[in-house]
């Protein structure tokens, strides 16, 4: 799978079919701090993904 981190770098990982919050996990993320794309389509954080998937990582501004 290829995923687009928030500084705009690119990981390819081998992950196997796995919801999104495990694959966030698994790169050190906060599944409450970012949203998340799949193939260009905002998805839950539920959803599964495998490594045919563009997945990219939005961080959340915070503030007011």
């Amino acid at each position: 799978m290829r995923i687009v981190l928030p500084d705009q770098s690119i990981r390819v990982v081998e992950h196997g079919p796995c919801p999104v919050e495990e694959v966030l996990v698994s790169l050190g993320i906060n599944p409450l701090e970012v949203i998340v794309s799949r193939d260009g389509i905002l998805v839950p954080e539920g959803t599964p993904v495998s490594t045919d998937d563009e997945i990219r990582i939005i961080r959340i501004a915070h503030g007011g």
